[in-house]
């Protein structure tokens, strides 16, 4: 029922440039954006940032939307790309700085949060790679299928499920985590 709301949605934003329909289709899925960059970045008004840019690709490439996966999908692939192009250019930034002589407190530019201020979910997302943080957070934060992520990342299904696993067992090893207690 969402994918068919959202479909007519982007049929009415591609036919008539509808600005209304977009800023439904923001409203609905705003939050899932939002909510997936912060847990990628670690900073929420850098999130924010790259939530505004992430919305204005999505008005520029609108009509690439296919129609084959949900919109959602469609939108965590623009904004993981988002968050990597601004990683490239945090760190393009962070060499250009050093090589003049100064010092970047940070490469990524992201403001860490002491450990003891993580909620649970942050304390375990820390633990991996920003990869394999995406991912996790695309299937269970997300409620993405493994073929959505795929789609986003473009990525084998294989390689999502392969990456999914690592992940859990690597937070499972990091905070001696039984089997039985981690789903």
């Amino acid at each position: 029922m969402t994918d068919d709301i959202d479909h007519e949605l982007v049929a009415k934003v591609v036919s008539a440039q509808d600005t209304a329909a977009f800023g439904e289709l923001i409203r609905r899925h705003q939050s899932h954006v939002r909510n997936f960059l912060r847990k990628l970045s670690g900073d929420h008004s850098l999130a924010d940032d790259l939530a505004q840019d992430c919305f204005m690709r999505a008005w520029d490439k609108i009509a690439s939307f296919s129609g084959r996966g949900s919109f959602i999908g469609w939108m965590l692939k623009i904004a993981y790309n988002t968050f990597l192009q601004s990683k490239r250019k945090s760190k393009r930034y962070a060499e250009v700085l050093e090589s003049a002589g100064h010092v970047a407190d940070q490469a990524s530019g992201a403001h860490t949060v002491p450990v003891h201020e993580l909620n649970d979910l942050d304390r375990l997302l820390a633990v991996l790679d920003e990869e394999e943080r995406a991912i996790i957070v695309m299937s269970y934060a997300c409620g993405l299928s493994h073929r959505e992520i795929g789609d986003a990342t473009d990525m084998p299904v294989g390689t999502v499920k392969s990456i999914i696993f690592r992940g859990k067992e690597k937070i499972r090893a990091h905070f001696e985590i039984e089997d039985h207690q981690y789903g």
